[in-house]
């Protein structure tokens, strides 16, 4: 008696979706439940198993609340543009908009016959205009509220994709960087770019992580990637010049053990210092850097830099202090230039070194090489005999009262680059004039579309294709001859609020962003009570959802102040040879494949089967087989005798009901699967279950296998209603308490009697039964006991000699 999944799954899939059974209701009655994927980019490859192992992750969390009581959103959309679909327009001919909606519809289908069960009313595209319309609205806002600004800023530029890349777009490899789509060499380049200034919310995105239940390395990426620092801005002057540059340290106490400085390449101000003589190699220099990364520059442990024949002046001791260039200094972090102390600083001790420059030592402290802790100063002037805090706060207030400097916080985090120069993204909803001066369409006046392109080639301008629609690009608006942006927006502007665009779908289009019905909807759902993704995107769309978030906080549209409740970071499912899936390697599993030979359950159960959700785990072909057999062995067992009452099977029973509902509540979902199966296996040795236990199981298995389990409810135990909407089994704690346990008795720790006692017979109860143990007793003759150990319901351990 086996199943025929192929014919069942179909069956339950086109009922569920016929009769919408997962739309979301709008009403009050119920508590809510918002569970989230991160949605996927609609590629040419279709979905991987590990899409589908987060997505039936968050499936099972979305079914088992739904039978508990609540009203659940779960929804699903897709990341639509970005440069992947332009890439693969350019090297077809194909429009980008056909080619991304084709993809779609693989991917909804698969997640269809994967048994997701998906609110598709909700469904939406980054793409569609009736959802950027809001997009652009939102960056409107931004620079109305002066946090959206043009400017001049060194960028990563790719001339082979013909755009700008962000940090995490790029690899490094044989130290040069080269763009992460296609491996093109990438180089620093200044251009004329939007930045969003998403360093004015520096302190809340770092404050409010305590706000949130992350993973804690999480977390942690993200305060290292906003990097605050607590030190001083100091201005030092140039010698026989009227130029002066501000240092940004966390230590200003060293400062009478500054010896050099340090200008990052890209700092203006190297070119107007630097004298003749070095000239050539700080210019040579400058090109070098601009073909590293910032992250291979912070850390290549082989220090480089260039003298620039220039001095400074320390302001508290007038000495006069040679100035370089290096390019572990970056531009944009701090003032782009540092006071070096190589007594005190491992980076400026080793560059020190290596150019033959002073270390003076101002702190007293043992070490071979810099002393970077606390201790007494000396050689310091004011701040002699003061330890490392009260010296730091003796000299801000000095330099402030010389008009020095200042205390001041600093942070890596870097404004938000938004501009790209691809067709395919979200236009700005700006134009020029002839002077440059910049006007924000009016709201009635988005969505701003892109024109229909048959050639988008990049424009060799360092434009986007845009600049090469004419008619588009060049009009007249209020009376004057304008020009429109060529740039477009990054794919991550899209995806920074889309878990606000599925609460306010409707059928056709969105309940406006700026409505109190907006509110209204947005404070029913938010936060999202759990997301669930990949790792990959700590630092890029987790930190800009959440800028975006805050803001729209503080314009009043969303009244919570963080987007994601709880995060969970699923594990990579790698290949049956243990590595990382790739089409190169030939080990890409495609979940089409299992499904049609083992079935939508099969490959949902066996995937959560496979470990912790947040384990690294590998495929296996057998693994999937013997979950197969598993599922054809529990639907045989609907074929047992079905009575009134099994007495044998009650503890069993409300075990696992206490077993599966708290696994499911903290996603230990390869646990709850073994109980499951256990449950299995003592129904075979009685070979019949009641009516209750043969539902219940069916409801504790529905959330992993929805299709087998909804044919057996209906077509063995003839119900008519569904498990979907049915109620959550509930255990008995009477069952859970054991009457009897079995104690295993060891003689110098060796097995020598198995004893059935009553549960939680006290220590002295079970010497004396182990003791008086015709087995034991046997083992005993001749020997002193010495010591006797007794675990409770679990062992006695008798010593003797």
């Amino acid at each position: 008696m086996n199943y025929d999944y192929k014919k069942i799954e179909k069956k339950w899939q086109n009922y569920w979706h016929e009769n919408q059974l997962f739309k979301t209701e709008n009403e009050n009655l119920k508590p809510k439940k918002y569970i989230l994927d991160m949605f996927p980019y609609p590629s040419a490859y279709g979905l991987h198993v590990g899409h589908i192992s987060g997505y039936t992750a968050t499936d099972i969390l979305s079914r088992y609340y739904r039978m508990k009581g609540f009203n659940v959103l779960h929804p699903f959309g897709w990341d639509a543009f970005g440069l992947p679909a332009e890439q693969f327009a350019l090297k077809t001919g194909k429009d980008p908009e056909e080619f991304t909606k084709q993809n779609i519809e693989t991917f909804k289908r698969q997640l269809i016959e994967s048994g997701k069960g998906i609110d598709w009313s909700r469904e939406l595209s980054t793409a569609d205009p009736n959802y950027f319309k809001w997009t652009q609205w939102i960056f409107k806002k931004l620079y109305e509220h002066n946090l959206a600004e043009i400017k001049d800023i060194e960028v990563n530029w790719c001339e082979e994709l013909g755009t700008v890349l962000a940090n995490d777009e790029i690899l490094i490899v044989d130290g040069m960087m080269v763009s992460e789509r296609g491996n093109y060499p990438v180089y620093k380049k200044a251009m004329r770019q939007w930045v969003l200034k998403i360093t004015e919310y520096a302190d809340r995105l770092l404050d409010d992580l305590k706000l949130v239940d992350w993973p804690e390395n999480l977390k942690e990426m993200q305060r290292n990637w906003i990097g605050k620092s607590t030190g001083a801005i100091i201005n030092f002057d140039c010698l026989g010049s009227e130029i002066s540059f501000d240092v940004f340290t966390t230590r200003p106490d060293t400062i009478y053990g500054a010896t050099y400085c340090v200008l990052a390449p890209e700092n203006p101000l190297v070119l107007d210092i630097v004298t003749s003589d070095e000239e050539e190699s700080v210019r040579n220099y400058i090109i070098t850097t601009k073909q590293k990364s910032d992250l291979e520059r912070q850390t290549n442990k082989e220090k480089t830099g260039v003298f620039t024949g220039a001095y400074a002046i320390n302001p508290v001791n007038n000495k006069e202090i040679p100035i370089w260039i290096a390019d572990y200094v970056l531009p944009h972090y701090g003032t782009g230039a540092v006071m070096a102390v190589p007594a005190h600083d491992d980076r400026d001790n080793e560059f020190a070194i290596k150019y033959g420059l002073d270390i003076i030592e101002v702190i007293q402290g043992e070490t071979d090489g810099a002393f970077t802790g606390d201790g007494v100063h000396y050689n310091s002037g004011i701040i002699d005999g003061l330890n490392n805090s009260e010296a730091s706060e003796k000299i801000i207030s000095y330099l402030e009262k010389i008009k020095k400097g200042y205390a001041k916080n600093n942070y890596k985090l870097r404004d938000w680059v938004f501009s790209r120069q691809r067709y395919w993204g979200e236009p700005f909803p700006v134009v020029f004039d002839e002077n440059n001066n910049i006007y924000v369409l009016k709201d009635e006046e988005l969505p701003l579309e892109l024109p229909k392109m048959k050639n988008i080639k990049p424009s060799g301008t360092g434009e986007s294709p845009l600049a090469n629609a004419h008619t588009w690009l060049n009009i007249e608006y209020d009376g004057m001859k304008v020009r429109r942006d060529t740039n477009t927006m990054p794919q991550l502007a899209g995806s920074s609020w889309y878990y606000i665009g599925y609460i306010l779908k409707e059928h056709l289009g969105m309940i406006p962003l700026n409505t109190e019905e907006a509110k209204k909807e947005l404070k029913k759902w938010l936060p999202v009570d759990l997301y669930v993704g990949g790792t990959e995107h700590a630092v890029g769309h987790l930190l800009y959802s959440r800028f975006w978030h805050k803001f729209l906080y503080d314009l009043g549209i969303v009244d919570t102040k963080e987007p994601f409740l709880k995060l969970v970071n699923q594990g990579m499912i790698l290949g049956p040879d243990n590595t990382k899936m790739s089409k190169s390697r030939g080990n890409v599993i495609n979940p089409d494949d299992i499904i049609f030979e083992f079935g939508a359950d099969t490959l949902r159960v066996y995937e959560m089967f496979m470990g912790p959700i947040e384990a690294e785990k590998a495929w296996s072909t057998e693994g999937v087989a013997g979950i197969k057999r598993f599922l054809d062995r529990m639907f045989r067992m609907y074929s047992f005798e079905i009575v009134d009452n099994v007495d044998e099977l009650n503890m069993i029973h409300h075990q696992t009901i206490k077993k599966v509902t708290e696994d499911i509540e903290k996603m230990g979902y390869n646990t709850a699967v073994s109980a499951l199966m256990v449950f299995v296996n003592e129904v075979y040795k009685v070979k019949k279950m009641s009516k209750k236990q043969a539902r219940d199981f069916l409801k504790l298995l529905n959330p992993f296998a929805p299709h087998i389990t909804e044919e057996i409810n209906k077509e063995i135990l003839k119900q008519h209603e569904t498990l979907l909407y049915s109620e959550w089994p509930i255990y008995d704690e009477a069952y859970l308490v054991l009457d009897e346990v079995e104690v295993v008795v060891q003689v110098n720790g060796k097995l020598r009697a198995r004893l059935s006692v009553a549960n939680n017979t006290s220590k002295e109860e079970l010497e004396n039964i182990a003791l008086n143990n015709e087995n034991v007793s046997k083992h005993l003759e001749g020997l002193t006991i010495r010591k006797i150990v007794v675990i409770p319901n679990k062992l006695v351990n008798i010593v003797a000699n």
